[in-house]
Order: structure tokens, then C-alpha cells, then sequence
């Protein structure tokens, strides 16, 4: 690899989109491990936390869903396996993982995370 970051996009193929790692916080966790656990879930890559990336509101049926994105570096990575929530996972440049995003919310993140440095789930 050429030292530049690339993106984790996965594919949901319950909403038949492409999205960045992320998920729901489980009784009793902070939204930072809530992150790691689910990035490994979705994944297969255990990571770590660098700095906030951004936040994103928006509606699921009648109740608002707040998402935190963060930096990560990859720590390390098993094989992806496909399951029921993620049936693809790509590592994509920037500007291709920008291009996959199906939510301009998350393009939003993406765009301000190339502003200020690495960006999303980073290796």
C-alpha cells in the first residue's frame, strides 16, 4: 500500500446499499466501544480509535437514529465473512468510497474527514 488510506465500505443487502460500518449501541455501552464492536462485527478488523469524525441524524421509521463516525486504524483483520447484515465489505481510495456511499449523510462525513486528514476506517 502506498501509505494513502482507504475506506471500509460495506453493502447491507437488506436495504440494498453501500454505507460505512455502524450500528447500535447494546444495553449499557458508550458509543466508543459500541463503534469497535461493531466495526469488528461488520468487518472482521479489530481497530482503533483516533479522533471523532462526525455525527449524523436521521429518521428510521418514526424514531431519529444519531450515528458517531470515528478515525480508526486498523489493528488487525481475519477474513471477511458474509452474513446477513453485511454481505460485502471493500476497501476503496477516498474518492471511490465517496462515489459507493448510497447517504449524502455519510458522504457529508467522508468529505469533512478528507478536510482535516484520515478518514473513517482507515488501513
Amino acid at each position: 500500500m502506498n501509505g494513502a488510506p482507504t475506506i471500509a465500505v460495506i453493502h447491507r443487502p437488506k436495504y440494498d446499499d453501500w454505507s460505512l460500518p455502524k450500528g447500535k449501541l447494546d444495553r449499557g455501552e458508550g458509543f466508543r466501544h459500541a463503534a469497535l464492536r461493531e466495526v469488528e462485527e461488520e468487518t472482521g478488523c479489530h481497530a482503533r480509535l483516533l479522533r471523532f469524525a462526525g455525527a449524523s441524524v436521521y429518521r428510521v421509521d418514526v424514531r431519529p437514529k444519531l450515528v458517531l463516525y470515528w478515525h480508526m486504524n486498523v489493528e488487525e483483520c481475519r477474513a471477511f465473512e458474509p452474513n446477513r447484515e453485511v454481505d460485502r465489505l471493500e476497501w476503496l481510495p477516498p474518492r471511490d468510497a465517496f462515489a459507493r456511499l448510497a447517504h449524502s449523510g455519510e458522504r457529508r462525513i467522508l468529505r469533512r474527514s478528507l478536510e482535516v486528514g484520515p478518514t473513517a476506517l482507515a488501513r
